[in-house]
C-alpha cells in the first residue's frame, strides 16, 4: 500500500531537525505494517492552529494520492479540534487508513472506539493550545514588569537582547531606535501635519526606495492605520514615550478561518512611560491629532466614510497589476495601488467614471432584454437540465443500494450482539458502513434534478431578478452587476481602455441553473468592451 508521512513542528524555536525526528519513527511503524512510503509532506515552524490547506505542506498532502497516511500523532495534522474532526472524516471517506505513532489512533481499528479516541485527543490538543497561550500571556505580563519588552515591533524600533542567564540564554528583550527609521518618522508627521496627503507621502516614500513597517512599500493603511486602535504610523503613541502594551487580541473567526483583531476593554491595557524611546515632541503629535480631527476632505477622519458610492468601485481591477480600481475623483475610476502608493508600485490605469458605468451598464441591460440572447440562453438551460436528468437513473441505483446496505448492516448488527464480534463480521460491518456513508456523500452532493421544460422559467426568474436589482438601492445594483459580469480588468492598450470580463449570457445561465450543474464561476469565455 502507497503511504505517505506528514510532519510538522510549530515555532522556529524548535530545531529543524524535529521534521526528520517524525518522519523517522513513522517509517519505522510504516516498515513494520509493511507499506511503501512514497512522499514526506512537512510544514516547519508552523502553529498547529494554522488551517491544513494554509500550510505548503497540508496543500501537497491534501492534493496527493495515496492509501495510508502516518503521522506522528493526530496534533501533528491540525490542534483546532473542529478542523481535525473534519479532515480526517475527509481522508477516511476517500479511502484512506491515518495512522498516529504515538497517540496509538488507527482508522483501521474501527467502531465507537476510534472516533472517541478521536474526539478525546483532540479535545486534549486544543486544549494544550489554550493553556499554552493563557501562559506565554503570563510570562509576557512578567517581563513587561521586569521592564523588558513584550510586543511586537513598531516601525523605528528594533528589540535587543537585554542580558543572558547562566545558561547563555536571554533574560528579556528591550527596544532601542533605529535612527535611519526615526528620521522617516519625523517626516511623515511633520508632512501629515502640514497638510500632505497619506496618499502622496507613500508615493514620495517608494519612489525614493525607503522600505516600510514590513519590508515592502508603503501604502495609506501603513500611515494612517485606524485612530480608534492605535493601528499604524501616526497613531502610535509609543512615539512620544507611552508603551501601550494587551491593548488588543487575536481571534479566529470560525467561519472564514481568518484571524481578527478585537480591542480590549481600557482597564486591560497595560501602560507605561518610557521617555528613552520617544521620537516626537509633544507639538507635533498634537498638530497631527488636530488634523485628524478634521473632515475627510482635508485629510481627517471626521464625516461619513466607508460605504461605496460608485457603481462599479472595488468591482473593477487593474490590468496592470491586479489590484483594486475604485473611484479616485468625481470624473474617473483608477489603480487604487497607484493611488496609495505610488508609480513606484504601479503606473497605474484611469478611465472616465460616466464612460465606465454607461458602457457596462448598457451591456447589461442588452444582456437581460435582447430576445436572440435570451432564447439561445433557454435552449442551453434545457440541454443542460436533459443532460442531468438523464443521470436520474444513477440517483435511483444508488437510493436502491442504499436500501441495501442498510438492511445488510442492520442484520450484521443483530448478529454480533447474538454471537458477538469475530473478524469476519467486524469486515463486513465496516465495509458496508463505509459504502453507505460514499453512498449518503454522493446524494446529498447530487444537484436537484429538474426538468428541460423547466429551463425557460428558471431563465426568465433570474433575468427578472437582475433586473429589479438593478433598479434597487446602490448596494443591490453592485451585487447584482458582480453577480452578472464577475471581476472586470481594465486593460490599457494603444487604442483605449477596454473593460474584460467574463461573458455575461453564460454567468446569467449560471445563475438560473447552474447550482450543481458543472458550470463553475471563472471558466467563462471572455468579453472586451472599450470604454474610453
Amino acid at each position: 500500500m502507497r503511504a505517505v508521512i506528514y510532519a510538522r513542528y510549530s515555532t522556529d524555536q524548535q530545531s529543524a531537525t524535529s521534521i526528520d525526528d517524525q518522519a523517522r519513527v513513522c517509517r519505522q511503524r510504516a516498515a513494520a505494517l509493511g507499506f511503501d512510503v512514497v512522499a514526506v509532506h512537512s510544514d516547519r515552524a508552523t502553529s498547529g492552529q494554522t488551517c491544513v490547506g494554509d500550510r505548503p505542506g497540508g496543500r501537497a498532502l491534501l492534493a496527493d494520492q495515496y492509501d495510508v497516511l502516518i503521522l506522528e500523532g493526530l496534533d501533528r495534522l491540525s490542534r483546532d479540534a473542529v478542523e481535525n474532526e473534519t479532515i480526517v472524516r475527509r481522508l477516511e471517506h476517500r479511502g484512506v487508513r491515518i495512522i498516529g505513532v504515538s497517540d496509538g489512533y488507527d482508522s483501521a481499528a474501527g467502531g465507537q472506539s476510534r472516533g472517541l479516541l478521536r474526539m478525546m485527543r483532540g479535545a486534549i490538543n486544543e486544549t494544550y493550545i489554550h493553556d499554552l497561550r493563557a501562559k506565554i500571556h503570563r510570562g509576557l505580563v512578567g517581563q513587561l514588569e521586569r521592564g523588558y519588552h513584550a510586543g511586537g515591533l513598531s516601525y523605528g524600533y528594533r528589540s535587543v537582547v537585554a542580558g543572558v542567564d547562566a545558561k547563555n540564554e536571554p533574560i528579556g528583550f528591550r527596544l532601542e531606535l533605529v535612527d535611519e527609521q526615526a528620521e522617516v518618522v519625523r517626516e511623515i508627521f511633520a508632512r501629515y501635519a502640514d497638510g500632505a496627503s497619506c496618499q502622496k507621502i507613500a508615493a514620495e516614500l517608494n519612489r525614493r526606495g525607503v522600505r516600510g513597517p514590513r519590508g515592502g512599500t508603503w501604502c495609506v493603511s501603513a500611515l494612517y492605520g485606524s485612530p480608534a486602535k492605535g493601528a499604524g504610523v501616526l497613531n502610535n503613541e509609543l512615539y512620544v514615550g507611552r508603551y501601550i502594551w494587551n491593548r488588543s487580541r487575536w481571534v479566529k473567526d470560525p467561519d472564514t478561518r481568518k484571524r481578527q483583531r478585537l480591542q480590549r476593554p481600557a482597564s486591560e491595557w497595560k501602560i507605561e512611560q518610557r521617555p528613552e524611546l520617544r521620537i516626537l515632541d509633544d507639538a507635533m503629535w498634537t498638530a497631527v491629532r488636530t488634523r485628524m480631527q478634521t473632515t475627510r476632505d482635508r485629510g481627517g477622519r471626521g464625516g461619513r466614510g466607508g460605504f461605496p458610492t460608485t457603481l462599479f468601485g472595488g468591482l473593477l481591477r487593474c490590468g496592470i497589476c491586479g489590484g483594486a480600481v475604485v473611484a479616485i475623483s468625481a470624473s474617473a475610476y483608477g489603480c487604487a495601488a497607484r493611488r496609495d502608493r505610488g508609480t513606484a508600485v504601479c503606473t497605474g490605469i484611469s478611465a472616465p467614471r460616466r464612460a465606465v458605468d454607461a458602457t457596462l451598464l448598457d451591456h447589461v441591460q442588452q444582456a437581460v432584454q435582447a430576445p436572440a440572447l435570451v432564447a439561445r440562453m433557454e435552449r442551453e438551460a434545457a440541454l443542460l437540465l436533459g443532460d442531468r436528468g438523464r443521470q436520474d437513473d444513477s440517483r435511483q441505483a444508488l437510493r436502491k443500494r442504499g436500501s441495501e446496505l442498510d438492511k445488510e448492516i442492520g442484520r450484521l448488527a443483530d448478529g454480533i450482539a447474538a454471537i458477538g464480534v469475530s473478524p469476519a463480521l467486524a469486515e463486513r460491518l465496516r465495509a458496508a458502513e463505509a459504502e453507505r456513508e460514499r453512498i449518503r456523500t454522493a446524494q446529498e452532493l447530487a444537484p436537484v434534478i429538474r426538468a428541460p421544460s423547466d429551463a425557460r422559467a428558471l431563465v426568465r426568474a433570474a433575468l427578472n431578478g437582475l433586473s429589479q436589482d438593478l433598479g434597487k438601492e446602490l448596494p443591490q445594483a453592485r451585487d447584482a452587476l458582480r453577480a452578472a459580469l464577475g471581476d472586470i480588468r481594465l486593460v490599457p492598450e494603444e487604442d483605449g481602455v477596454f473593460a474584460v470580463f467574463e461573458d455575461t449570457s453564460e454567468r446569467l445561465l449560471m445563475r438560473a441553473v447552474g447550482d450543481g450543474m458543472g458550470l463553475v464561476a471563472g471558466t467563462c469565455n471572455l468579453t472586451r468592451l472599450r470604454v474610453a
